[in-house]
């Protein structure tokens, strides 16, 4: 498993993970990326503006849509540079963009 993703992520105790993301909005397509090695954050891009919440919005949807569990933004409402909580533990999520990341490699999406 990549170290790179154990970067981004930290147990917030029992069944929940924090995910520190960076979010792209206005983005062509929405996709789940992997872990930028520099800034150790997980890439987001989702196609809504970053107007009245629809960006957060969009994110916490599309994160939960991913994980298949409540997602929730926890840290940076108004930032790129934002924190979620997942309602899943650091396992299963570690697991699911180790998964994402093949099938993206896979495509030629990486």
């Amino acid at each position: 498993m990549p170290a790179d993703f154990f970067a981004a992520l930290r147990s917030a105790g029992g069944s929940a993970t924090e995910i520190d993301i960076m979010v792209t909005p206005n983005a062509k397509t929405a996709s789940v990326g992997t872990v930028d090695q520099w800034r150790k954050r997980l890439i987001i891009k989702v196609q809504d503006l970053p107007l009245e919440g629809r960006a957060n919005n969009a994110v916490e949807s599309l994160l939960k849509d991913f994980f298949g569990v409540p997602v929730e933004i926890i840290r940076g409402h108004a930032d790129r540079h934002k924190t979620v909580l997942v309602h899943q533990d650091i396992e299963s999520v570690a697991a699911l963009l180790v998964e994402n990341e093949r099938l993206n490699r896979c495509s030629g999406k990486s």
